[in-house]
Parts: structure tokens; C-alpha cells; sequence
């Protein structure tokens, strides 16, 4: 059987606790995950950044390669490709609190 991709992996463990992740080369912070799931090894989970209003999709590529990242923000119909996930982090407490 093949093995868990790495990333998806990673999220996976940290959710439901807050996570930092980098998506490309313009996404940087901190995100929550509503849902997180393994079929197989396919991941899937929907969440958001603490930064803006949009929901993010988390998916496996079809080879396991990557974590792929859509974005819906709010009036949007559709999803759009933002990047894969290249590093995921456990957030510190004060990342998600007001100070």
C-alpha cells in the first residue's frame, strides 16, 4: 500500500488545533480546519485562514504527491487554485489570539 503523503499527513495530526501554512509563494498563515479526512490515502479537509473570510480546500494530488490549495471567498461561485502546501507548522498560542 502506498504510503500518506507527508504534508497531508502532518495537517491531519495538528487538526483540530491551529496550524501556520505556507501555500505557494503568497499565502502565508495561520489556518483551522473544519473538517480533515483520510479515504485511503487521499486527503480532503476545508477550512480557513485566520486573516480572511475565504474557505480553503486541501486536497491530494492524484499521483500523492502534493497538497493542492482552492480558495472560495465570500460572493464567489466557483473555487480558485492558489498553490500547493510547502510547509505546515504546529501555530503557537499567540498566533490565534488577540492580544
Amino acid at each position: 500500500m502506498p504510503e500518506l503523503n507527508r504534508v497531508a499527513k502532518r495537517m491531519y495530526n495538528i487538526h483540530p488545533n491551529a496550524m501556520r501554512l505556507v501555500v505557494g509563494e503568497e499565502i502565508d498563515g495561520t489556518f483551522t480546519l473544519e473538517s480533515a479526512e483520510f479515504f485511503q490515502t487521499e486527503f480532503q479537509a476545508e477550512g480557513r485562514c485566520v486573516d480572511d473570510d475565504a474557505v480553503y480546500r486541501f486536497a491530494t494530488t492524484e499521483d500523492n504527491d502534493a497538497v493542492v490549495v482552492g480558495r472560495q471567498r465570500p460572493g464567489e461561485d466557483g473555487w480558485t487554485m492558489v498553490g500547493e502546501v510547502a510547509s505546515v507548522e504546529r501555530a503557537d498560542a499567540a498566533d490565534t489570539t488577540d492580544a
